[in-house]
């Protein structure tokens, strides 16, 4: 097969008791060669339709749940899946049969501590799904059209997490009217004394 920047073929999040959906995200290469017609080309997603995605993690899931703790990396349906258990979750990189296993491996375990620094807790089901957006940001920030971008859990977390708050803040200001006036009456007096320093 040729080289392809076109990596990772999907990341998936799914519950470890049923297999249900938490976060799937498929990746089709943006510009599909020409005189190609089927989907064998480099970064194709293998599963165009919703019902094929769910059908694959489906088999998927009972391919890995029993043994999550055993290994982490197997082929199934020809696609290279490399898998990371965290709490009651399975993180999924999916990659083509021929593709890097140490290269997919480096981007699963990017998705688990980029997740576990932003979260501030090992990733579970409600934590994942309260904190949606910030996930859904850190995985768009390891992989884009299936293109691996970052694998530095830090700088992922960095650019995920919300900016640290200003120690000040407005909510000690007074701005009733009574407030207001002595704010006046101080600035005033201070610009006198400045006035009559210079010109006393």
């Amino acid at each position: 097969m040729a080289l392809s920047l076109y990596s990772v073929n999907a990341i998936l999040i799914l519950a470890k008791d049923d297999a249900s959906r938490i976060l799937a995200k498929y990746y089709d290469a943006p510009h599909k060669p020409s005189g190609t017609k089927d989907r064998s080309y480099p970064g194709a997603n293998p599963y165009p339709t919703v019902e094929g995605q769910k059908n694959f993690e489906k088999k998927l899931h009972e391919q890995t749940a029993s043994q999550a703790d055993k290994c982490d990396i197997i082929l199934y349906d020809n696609r290279l899946v490399v898998f990371k258990q965290c709490q009651d979750v399975i993180c999924y990189v999916v990659g083509d049969a021929s593709e890097n296993e140490i290269l997919l491996y480096s981007v699963v375990l990017a998705l688990r501590d980029s997740l576990f620094q932003v979260l501030k807790t090992p990733p579970d089901k409600r934590t994942i799904f309260e904190h949606f957006d910030m996930v859904a940001l850190a995985v768009d920030e390891i992989v884009d059209d299936g293109i691996i971008l970052e694998t530095d859990p830090r700088a992922i977390a960095a650019r995920v997490s919300p900016p640290p708050v200003a120690d000040f803040s407005a909510k000690n200001i007074d701005l009733s009217e009574q407030g207001l006036v002595n704010g006046w009456k101080f600035a005033r007096s201070f610009i006198g004394k400045s006035l009559a320093q210079q010109f006393g």
